[in-house]
């Protein structure tokens, strides 16, 4: 794309059980961009909500040709609707914020100041969070476990609220893996980048669709796309686990020459078989992810699906 095809704003919004909110994030989107410029667009992605998310974007691109609608043929997840959202986004620059209005629209202009110093990413940094114990408490343990498992240190109050220059988001369309996330991911382009502290409001309509289950898969799914450090820890167990059980067998072999050892032990000897095959299987299944990534990525299929578009050209 020309840069004189380019917009000044993109505002990527993945919509997920969001009918009671598309209405005021679009308004509250629009009177905030709108102090900076009228040269917007913004663009509701709808992953497959089961409510009626998708008519409300309807009715408000109906209002406004700058309100773009992508509505994907299955619940494919919030990264990669985002993903989605980015691949049609022609704005000089372009903002990622959740549909839940938790993520304020009214820090945009705060972002774009931050931006105008010399960055072409600034992090949306919640102060503040409003969300539920779990969530939080669900957050730190996560980000405390990638950290380890990475090697990089991460902030738990960063999300998915972010402005990108144009250039960013060419890179990031460049990414092609199934299995995505989305700050990683923007870390991992290394373009220069800042952190604005922001206010987090309380979620307004409705409950968060990441059940335990989904929270547990993504986060999985996160350290294994970004780390291999638990195939490194596998590798380490099982070495100090061979160590180990070499100590213990010399151990009973001596005990058996100076008659420490009268009677063999039939329990410890169970025990032993039980621990290492569960380590074996564990070890084995580790790797099995593994190659199930890989198997996932060289099938080469679309990480997401557009049934309808409207408003874009």
């Amino acid at each position: 794309m020309h840069m004189s095809d380019l917009i000044d704003f993109s505002i990527v919004s993945p919509v997920y059980k969001g009918e009671e909110m598309v209405s005021e994030l679009v308004d509250r989107i629009r009177h905030s961009v709108s102090k900076i410029s009228e040269r917007y667009e913004i663009i509701l992605v709808n992953d497959a909500s089961p409510d009626h998310s998708w008519s409300r974007i309807q009715e408000e691109c109906k209002k406004d040709n700058r309100i773009k609608g992508i509505n994907l043929s299955r619940n494919f997840g919030q990264y990669y609707a985002i993903s989605a959202g980015l691949s049609f986004a022609r704005g000089k620059w372009t903002v990622v914020l959740d549909c839940d209005l938790q993520d304020r629209p009214e820090e945009i202009p705060n972002l774009y100041k931050k931006a105008l110093e010399g960055y072409d990413i600034v992090y949306a940094r919640r102060q503040f969070r409003k969300d539920s114990f779990f969530k939080r408490l669900s957050s730190a343990i996560f980000h405390r476990f990638y950290d380890f498992m990475s090697g990089i240190k991460t902030d738990a109050e960063i999300a998915n609220f972010v402005l990108m220059s144009h250039d960013v988001v060419v890179e990031f369309n460049k990414l092609k893996e199934v299995s995505r996330s989305f700050t990683p991911l923007l870390n991992y382009l290394g373009f220069k980048s800042a952190v604005v502290n922001v206010e987090h409001s309380c979620r307004e309509e409705g409950e968060s669709s990441y059940t335990l289950r989904k929270l547990l898969k993504a986060s999985s799914d996160t350290i294994i796309s970004n780390s291999n450090t638990p195939l490194k820890l596998a590798v380490s167990i099982g070495f100090i686990m061979t160590v180990v059980s070499f100590c213990f067998a010399l151990y009973n072999v001596l005990a058996k020459l100076l008659g420490i050892i009268q009677v063999k032990g039939y329990t410890t000897t169970i025990f032993s078989i039980w621990f290492i095959g569960g380590l074996i299987l564990c070890f084995m299944g580790v790797i099995g992810i593994y190659i199930g990534k890989v198997f996932d990525q060289v099938k080469g299929r679309p990480y997401f699906i557009v049934r309808e578009k409207i408003n874009i050209d």
